[in-house]
């Protein structure tokens, strides 16, 4: 058991395609959520020229574009990484937040272990969508962003770039928790 602090962040991507390794990460926006002026995003150079094509219309990325002016992939996790530490101090833990946090998780905890030897998140990470259902007694199916959106009425909006969609879950995972779990 530990006593650490918890110290949440939103993590969003963007990738060329749905799996890491064959696919790229192309970007990353991540804010800590209850300090959300603390941001980080960042675009990569991709790993190949896999694609695809609805990944890429969904996010308005390039890889073209990217080749040219991202971060190599072991400059933004070094970059990241550092980030990451500025959020934490002595005695407190990072948890990785996603909305569909299996997807995003796995690009991160991917490029973390390929490009930089470690992940600062550790095995850490929390489920929005999860975190939903349990707290309401949802079916799956009602965990869509939409109908979340529905029910808890943020001010903002996804918008398929890395660091808005971060800053959005966050507003979201602060909403569950204090209009859904610590109400009750």
């Amino acid at each position: 058991m530990s006593d650490k602090r918890e110290v949440f962040v939103s993590v969003d991507v963007e990738t060329a395609g749905p799996i890491p390794g064959e696919f790229s990460l192309l970007s990353i926006g991540a804010c800590s959520i209850y300090e959300p002026e603390k941001t980080f995003a960042c675009e990569l150079k991709p790993i190949n020229g896999n694609f695809d094509p609805k990944a890429l219309e969904v996010s308005g990325l390039s890889l073209d574009e990217l080749a040219r002016t991202g971060l190599t992939p072991s400059n933004a996790m070094r970059t990241f990484s550092h980030w990451l530490l500025t959020l934490t101090h002595r005695n407190e833990a990072l948890v990785f937040v996603g909305f569909n946090a299996p997807f995003d998780w796995s690009f991160v905890n991917y490029y973390f272990h390929r490009f930089s030897g470690s992940n600062p998140f550790g095995f850490t990470a929390l489920d929005i969508k999860a975190l939903y259902m349990g707290a309401t007694g949802c079916r799956w199916s009602d965990t869509r962003s939409s109908r979340i959106a529905e029910k808890l009425k943020p001010a903002l909006a996804g918008t398929h770039d890395a660091l808005g969609d971060a800053l959005y879950q966050a507003e979201i995972f602060r909403l569950i928790r204090s209009e859904l779990i610590d109400e009750s």
